[in-house]
């Protein structure tokens, strides 16, 4: 434990730290629960968990006010909102809980791992409404970060030429995309996919029906284009956009089961999303 987890311990005396407090109540696991397999709507998160709509929103306000979920709201209807799990905020606040009640008890984080090899090779689709920036960026760090061992590619509803900054982004991290071709997302309508991401308000309403069934997950992200009017000005959107999904691809391949299609992941999903 550091000098920071040791005084944040010593700050919290005999009371709970307010992270278990929040996670204590079983509306509020229910949630982030959700949330960890996939961004959701309200209307989203209301049907899964069962709950009035007013209790949900009460509950992820709080959740918000804590640290542990954000919103943003949808760029496919402006009525409504997106709720994604911090899950970077919610491993270090677990951490430092269990330090709080032990030293022993002081969690370190689990690497990733490739799935297992005694499984076919998943495959896995990124989709986004251009193909020309989030999904390309997407389909390159799965790639990298799972050492090839996941058959992953993307595709665009509306798709626009390779965008210069999302270029220069991976190059920055050692990884060249220069030569990438955009696709149009009917180029895998009837192809099999263990796992289809949209990253997209948009493109998530239009989606296919894949006839693998795929487990479908939404990871609701901004444009990073839309940033600023010049490449220059929006390259640091690109970063911060780069900076998310290797973020999330990490939490992603730290469940060996979270790329394979499984039955009951795609009827919540697909269930969820109607």
């Amino acid at each position: 434990m550091d000098r920071a987890g040791e005084a944040y311990v010593r700050s919290v005396g005999e009371n709970p730290p307010a992270f278990v407090r929040l996670l204590a109540h079983p509306v509020r696991w229910r949630l982030l629960q959700e949330l960890t397999q996939s961004d959701r709507a309200v209307r989203e998160l209301t049907e899964l968990v069962g709950e009035s709509q007013n209790l949900v929103s009460y509950h992820l306000r709080l959740l918000r006010d804590g640290g542990l979920v954000v919103s943003q709201r949808s760029s496919a209807d402006g009525r409504d909102s997106y709720y994604t799990i911090d899950l970077t905020r919610c491993r270090d606040e677990l951490q430092t809980a269990g330090g709080a009640l032990h030293p022993a008890l002081w969690l370190v984080p689990t690497t990733h791992r490739a799935p297992a090899t005694s499984r076919p090779r998943p495959r896995v689709l990124f989709l986004c409404t251009g193909n020309s920036a989030r999904s390309q960026i997407a389909e390159a760090l799965l790639r990298e970060l799972s050492d090839g061992m996941i058959d992953v590619v993307s595709a665009g509803s509306h798709p626009k030429p390779l965008h210069p900054n999302a270029v220069r982004v991976m190059r920055a991290r050692g990884i060249d995309i220069s030569e990438n071709r955009t696709k149009h997302l009917d180029e895998y309508r009837t192809q099999r996919f263990d796992l289809v991401i949209t990253l997209c308000d948009k493109v998530r309403e239009v989606c296919p029906e894949f006839p693998s069934a795929p487990r479908l997950v939404h990871w609701s992200i901004v444009d990073p284009a839309l940033a600023a009017s010049t490449n220059r000005a929006s390259y640091p959107a690109f970063r911060r956009t780069a900076d998310e999904l290797e973020t999330r691809i990490r939490f992603l391949l730290t469940d060996p089961n979270a790329v394979h299609t499984t039955q009951k992941a795609t009827r919540r999903s697909t269930h969820a999303q109607r």
